[in-house]
């Protein structure tokens, strides 16, 4: 069903065991080669020998490297990947954060592997991603092309880039985006990526584990006492927001003042007029003019492209060049996260858009109306419906002075209901008026 999903309906899919009785052979009966490999096998798999014996496994996967443990069987899926990858090959595998820092017999089979340069990088996942399992994973990216000349492994830690999800969780676009992009540019990053030498990996007895070498947990948040006790805001957090100070050079001097004591400082204006002196301050309208001729030198670059939409159109690759334009626009930008931009356009891309290009590379741009047609299928007389057009699009823009007087309306006619329902409650009881009139005329009056 994934391969079919993903456009691969043709794929060779085999249901047997893969550690003790591999499909894919070569014509000399031995494991046949691959250029690339991803796998999910099961975690921690504790009857993978079944129906062969490691010690004598004919396939010699396990030969130089160590046999894993007889109730584990993560690294076997390991190995059995990269022996089935050519010498050019390059895989990745996910499994739980266990294989990068168990000792004993996988201690060893990791020591084998790194030293051979064939872990390239290492991915940390957040916890409670895979159905089955809350425990956090990792992918290990194998590679065999100029293993030899390894230096070091790459490594990301990814565990903090994630969102619920029912009673899981997911990983947004902007978290794999900015996943394949640091890796792909081995890009040094504070809290989520590194490139750790060997050298340091061995010191630390070839343990993977990733807190050791990237430290992502955020900073404490430090209490100062005097500050409690005899007021005012320490420099220091104030210096902490700097890279605000960077493009609002004047903006700190418009907030603080010094307090008279040494490394504190005081509010220059009330804590209920720090909003509008930030979104009134001139360097605070600069820079919001700059970004908004951001976006627009983007819509223009664009245009052409959304207005081209045809039978022609992939909505995948149409979807993809708009997208990476939109990164390319904002990378660089002082306080901006190109990634939630890029988030952005693709929750809108998920909840409205593609539907609409899609209605638009199967029907054009004629905008047809339907008759609307109720449950049991017969058409309500006067009532049309288009899907590329809404009809809340089409009353907000030509119908908003008939709108706003029907809410009017609305609004008016709710009052009233309220008003008659206050009147039935103060006046319905025994002794109020209403009953007199209900006994008098043997029916209650609706109030004007």
């Amino acid at each position: 069903m994934n391969m079919w999903m993903h456009g691969n309906p043709t794929a060779e899919i085999w249901k047997g065991n893969t550690l003790s009785s591999p499909h894919w052979l070569d014509a000399d009966g031995g494991l046949k080669k691959f250029d690339f490999c991803v796998a999910n096998p099961p975690f921690s798999y504790s009857s993978w020998r079944t129906g062969f014996e490691p010690a004598n496994d004919a396939y010699r996967r396990f030969d130089g490297f160590g046999i894993p443990p007889e109730k584990n069987g993560d690294y076997a899926f390991l190995l059995h990947i990269v022996k089935s990858l050519k010498s050019t090959g390059k895989g990745a595998v996910i499994l739980p954060h266990g294989v990068l820092f168990r000792g004993g017999a996988e201690g060893e089979i990791r020591k084998n592997l790194i030293r051979r340069g064939y872990i390239r990088g290492i991915i940390g996942l957040p916890s409670n991603l895979f159905y089955g399992t809350g425990i956090p994973a990792c992918i290990i990216v194998l590679d065999k092309e100029q293993a030899e000349q390894r230096r070091g492994v790459f490594m990301i830690d990814a565990s903090k880039g994630f969102v619920k999800d029912g009673n899981k969780n997911r990983l947004r676009e902007q978290d794999i985006h900015k996943i394949v992009d640091v890796f792909k540019r081995q890009l040094t990053v504070p809290k989520f990526s590194r490139f750790v030498p060997f050298d340091e990996i061995e010191a630390n007895e070839h343990n993977l584990n990733i807190p050791r070498y990237i430290d992502s947990q955020e900073a404490e948040d430090i209490q100062d006492l005097p500050a409690h006790l005899l007021g005012g805001i320490p420099n220091r957090d104030i210096d902490d927001l700097d890279r605000y100070w960077q493009v609002y050079p004047s903006l700190r001097r418009e907030l603080f003042r010094a307090n008279g004591r040494e490394g504190y400082s005081d509010l220059k204006v009330s804590r209920e007029q720090i909003k509008p002196a930030i979104f009134s301050h001139p360097e605070f309208l600069a820079y919001d003019k700059k970004l908004e001729a951001v976006f627009e030198t983007w819509k223009r670059d664009n245009y052409a492209a959304l207005k081209d939409i045809g039978r022609d159109t992939k909505p995948t690759s149409f979807i993809f060049d708009i997208a990476e334009s939109l990164l390319s626009h904002y990378s660089g930008k002082d306080l901006i996260d190109k990634y939630q931009v890029y988030q952005y356009l693709m929750d809108y891309w998920a909840e409205t858009m593609k539907d609409d290009l899609y209605i638009l590379v199967e029907d054009g741009w004629q905008a047809s109306l339907e008759p609307v047609k109720d449950a049991k299928g017969k058409i309500r007389k006067g009532e049309y419906d288009c899907e590329l057009v809404p009809k809340s699009l089409v009353i907000d823009h030509y119908f908003q002075a008939e709108k706003t007087a029907l809410e009017g309306l609305e609004q008016e006619l709710e009052a009233v209901s309220r008003n008659m329902e206050e009147l039935q409650e103060e006046h319905g009881g025994e002794e109020g008026l209403l009953a007199e009139r209900r006994m008098t005329t043997g029916k209650c009056p609706r109030p004007a």
